[in-house]
């Protein structure tokens, strides 16, 4: 081999394609991106603010360039007004181009939301002189499709933020290790099913501990409720043909992009069947080797 042959073999092989992860965090106004942007940035992402949804493209090729970057999250919302339409524009040229690329996206109720900005005593970004309502409605019409292909969407209504940033750690923490992850959360179906709920599973099918006076003051974290619940004759059962369906869907999931999962678990007031449900299903799927956390919405709320 010659001198020329030689180095143009040992060029082309010192050619290394980088590429660097991608996650857009976007949502709601005041469902708590700055949140979820911080417990990333603590994560070690590289975090960027409120980037003008055109400049995503070039903003990801200068870090992939400038070799010290392995991932970027990146804060897009509402105050980049008509530019927010090149939104979708720029995640789908990133993706055809193998960019691994995740959207994020921060949901709440209205009336959260409304609470949020009274607090804060900040007009909403889109309200244009009229009420707080109306900036909200303007928002989620703008924001329906990122929404629908969200790769996670968070729902932050009965979240504080350190609830909120431990989902993110979930979501994110390791992102290596464990191809599928899992939010288990426990609900009452009186106060509403969960808005970001993946799957919904009923526990009232199960005898109410309620209905037992050394049980009702006690929450499904106890030893004795747990034991009631899970020595009904169905509660095993049930909890194997939950795990399965899980794993029968992870596989799915992962082929579509989708790698996190949040399954609803709901009884009458969230307090009893549900928790003990929760945290026997989240064993359950630890075992499988999917990565779990648990959540109890509605404990306490009684």
């Amino acid at each position: 081999m010659d001198e020329e042959s030689r180095g143009e073999e040992l060029m082309s092989s010192s050619v290394v394609k980088r590429t660097i992860d991608v996650a857009v965090v976007t949502g709601m106004s005041g469902a708590g991106r700055s949140t979820a942007a911080r417990a990333l940035e603590d994560l070690g992402w590289f975090v960027v603010d409120n980037l003008l949804p055109s400049l995503l493209p070039i903003t990801i090729d200068t870090a992939i360039e400038s070799g010290y970057l392995d991932r970027m999250a990146v804060v897009i919302d509402a105050r980049g007004g008509r530019f927010f339409a090149d939104t979708q524009a720029s995640i789908a040229k990133l993706k055809e181009r193998g960019i691994p690329l995740q959207v994020v996206f921060l949901e709440a109720a209205d009336e959260a939301l409304v609470r949020r900005f009274e607090s804060s005593r900040r007009p909403h970004p889109l309200q244009q002189g009229e009420r707080l309502i109306d900036g909200l409605r303007r928002e989620r019409v703008m924001l329906a499709q990122l929404r629908a292909d969200a790769d996670l969407v968070i729902d932050t209504s009965n979240l504080n933020v350190h609830d909120l940033r431990r989902k993110i750690d979930a979501a994110f923490e390791g992102d290596q290790r464990i191809p599928l992850r899992a939010t288990v959360l426990s609900f009452g179906f009186k106060y509403g099913i969960p808005v970001d709920a993946d799957v919904v599973l009923d526990a009232r099918f199960l005898p109410n501990p309620h209905w037992l006076e050394h049980l009702r003051d006690k929450t499904g974290l106890d030893a004795d409720v747990n034991d009631y619940v899970i020595e009904q004759t169905d509660a095993p059962e049930f909890l194997d043909r939950a795990s399965a369906l899980i794993d029968l869907m992870a596989d799915g999931y992962l082929r579509e992009g989708k790698r996190y999962v949040t399954i609803a678990l709901g009884c009458t007031g969230g307090k009893h069947r549900s928790v003990a449900m929760a945290e026997n299903l989240s064993a359950r799927l630890v075992r499988h080797g999917v990565e779990t956390l648990v959540v109890h919405r509605d404990l306490g709320r009684e």
